[in-house]
């Protein structure tokens, strides 16, 4: 028997300690980022990288994923509003990340990263990060389905979730939920083909030793992860209103610009000679 719906009524939040609430979304962004760092320590130390370029890698991704975020969320989708309010940008636990933005930011952090504590090339350090990054994803996008956010348009389809529109009111004040026609759960979709990107980097660097070649774990990273918001984003709801007219919405438009820089880096990395990515470490003069 088919379902008709799923009707989800999960509470954003996993508990309150001392008035402060413990979420979902902030649970299952960390636990992203630890399995992601030790997926990262791993693949560090099979490449011979010195210690402590893992560490430094962690912190250098989590600030510019943080402070790229919400600035591509004020810059993309809320400009209107935080050019007028510039101090309203640091009020980050009021919600507003944008993805995208936290792409850019994370890419400006390795570039420094690399040209400080590497010393080789951006794409060395990039092609290793996109591997957790890839999981990471998935544990946003299903803390963006326990936030009841991010849903898609109303669906037939027997996997439609009935999602409580006015999510805030009811959690904060208690007003009976209202729930939205079955819609798509575009959470679920994305972060089901987030999933599939991570194990195919996962089987290309441990299997077919992609990382020799530099830039191709970048390139599917970004052909996997934005082509797929570019196709899910025509069955999602607009994030802002000013959208509505848009024959591609924001969503789609930032995304272009990294599919077509994956296809590039991937034509890039298949016509140049493999390149041991393993960090060869100096071996000492013996003294006369």
């Amino acid at each position: 028997m088919l379902l008709d719906a799923i009707t989800w009524t999960v509470d954003p939040a996993i508990f309150s300690i001392g008035g402060r609430e413990v979420r979902w979304y902030g649970l299952f962004f960390a636990i992203g980022f630890l399995i992601g760092y030790a997926i990262e320590d791993r693949i560090y130390k099979h490449d011979n990288a010195p210690a402590g370029w893992c560490d430094k890698a962690f912190i250098y991704t989590i600030v510019a994923t943080v402070i790229g975020s919400r600035l591509g969320h004020c810059i993309f989708y809320g400009w209107a509003y935080y050019s007028v309010h510039p101090l309203d940008i640091l009020k980050i636990w009021e919600g507003g990340l944008a993805s995208h933005g936290g792409t850019i930011g994370i890419l400006i952090a390795i570039y420094i990263f690399s040209r400080r504590v590497t010393h080789r090339s951006i794409l060395w350090a990039v092609d290793r990060l996109v591997i957790p990054t890839a999981l990471t994803a998935v544990f946003i996008r299903m803390g963006n389905l326990m936030n009841h956010e991010i849903y898609g348009h109303v669906t037939s389809l027997p996997w439609g979730f009935r999602f409580i529109e006015n999510v805030g009111l009811w959690h904060m004040h208690g007003v009976p939920p209202l729930f939205t026609e079955p819609s798509h759960p575009t959470q679920i979709y994305e972060a089901l083909c987030y999933l599939a990107v991570f194990i195919l980097l996962m089987y290309m660097y441990w299997k077919r030793q992609a990382g020799d070649r530099p830039g191709l774990l970048m390139g599917v990273f970004f052909v996997g992860v934005f082509f797929s918001r570019f196709l899910i984003e025509f069955v999602k709801n607009d994030q802002e209103a000013f959208e509505a007219n848009m024959v591609l919405n924001m969503g789609q438009l930032l995304s272009i610009p990294f599919v077509i820089a994956g296809v590039w880096l991937i034509v890039r990395a298949l016509r140049h000679p493999a390149v041991s990515g393993r960090i060869e470490t100096a071996v000492p003069k013996r003294k006369k």
